[in-house]
């Protein structure tokens, strides 16, 4: 049985690496920090829909349009090998995809992302250490669990997403 039909608390959440981030060689120092935290990578225009009345839509289509963009959707420690093997893999594609998974992820992964605004995030948040202005904030995550659902989806078929038990799990949820 895997964590997350073990327990029903844990959530799954979307998190995007922007071109800035993968141009900077940020995408190892972005997920160590959702690693450290104990959340799981699971695997990682029409993602904005929300916004196209706005008007920076276009200018934001085409940020996101402009390089690679890694996109992960947020569950518990991945192996070393399999991580190795996808950073290998990043290297190669436009948009990579995958999940973080984990009991509160999308609350947390909130908060180590930091504000939108990095000159308003805390030191210490992704944000607060790594960006400088708000139209290169190299990273975007979920804001809430239909957020998550729907850009999830917008990325992955239900059957690409693939829940396991990592050696972590056991420390950090207390489950065997």
């Amino acid at each position: 049985m895997s964590l997350i039909e073990f327990c029903p608390q844990l959530e799954r959440t979307f998190i995007a690496i922007k071109p800035d981030g993968v141009q900077r060689g940020l995408i190892a120092e972005i997920i160590s920090r959702f690693e450290r935290k104990g959340f799981k990578l699971d695997f990682a225009e029409k993602h904005y829909h929300d916004l196209k009345e706005r008007p920076f839509f276009n200018g934001l289509c085409d940020f996101l349009s402009s390089g690679p963009v890694l996109a992960m959707v947020s569950v518990m420690a991945a192996p070393l090998f399999w991580l190795m093997n996808d950073l290998l893999f990043l290297r190669e594609a436009k948009n990579i995809i995958q999940v973080w998974e984990g009991e509160g992820v999308i609350k947390y992964g909130r908060k180590l992302i930091g504000a939108t605004d990095p000159q308003k995030s805390e030191p210490g948040t992704i944000r607060g250490d790594l960006a400088v202005v708000v139209g290169r904030n190299i990273i975007h995550g979920s804001d809430g669990p239909e957020t998550a659902k729907d850009e999830i989806g917008l990325w992955f078929e239900p059957k690409e997403l693939v829940s396991y038990t990592s050696n972590a799990e056991k420390w950090v949820y207390g489950v065997n």
